[in-house]
């Protein structure tokens, strides 16, 4: 039977969620945790999924934040659903999405983006990269 004390996929959403919030404010662990009263080591296991963050700390951290407390679960149903695919396709194995530098620093310079029809366009264009370099894997193997 699973502890339920340890931290789950969902867990690892909620600090990466964290980390992309801290890095949008351009706090360093230690001055996220400077305002919670809490160590950057302890900041920076909630950001890896390591430690569970309760909802007390969650409430807190959205107030320093300041961003709504459901801002943190953000993409966990996209989690969930891709979840329950990879447990099928790899017989039990869990993994988490990765938010990456890169990818967070892509959405980031993506958000500053004010036009619209620009926004459709790259996303179109990222879109049709990640699918022509899709088929072409499926190909190769």
């Amino acid at each position: 039977m699973a502890d339920n004390k340890l931290p789950s996929g969902i867990d690892r959403v909620v600090g990466q969620r964290i980390r992309w919030r801290r890095k949008e404010l351009k706090l360093t662990q230690e001055k996220l945790g400077e305002l919670l009263g809490l160590t950057f080591q302890q900041v920076q296991k909630y950001e890896k999924g390591v430690n569970r963050v309760s909802a007390g700390r969650l409430f807190e951290m959205s107030t320093a934040m300041g961003v709504p407390i459901t801002y943190f679960f953000d993409g966990a149903e996209t989690f969930l659903d891709h979840q329950a695919s990879q447990v099928a396709e790899d017989g039990g194995a869990i993994h988490a999405p990765v938010m990456t530098s890169e990818i967070l620093d892509l959405i980031a310079a993506f958000q500053k983006i004010e036009d619209q029809s620009l926004r459709k366009s790259l996303l179109a264009t990222v879109q049709a990269a990640a699918t022509a370099f899709d088929g072409k894997q499926q190909s190769e193997d």
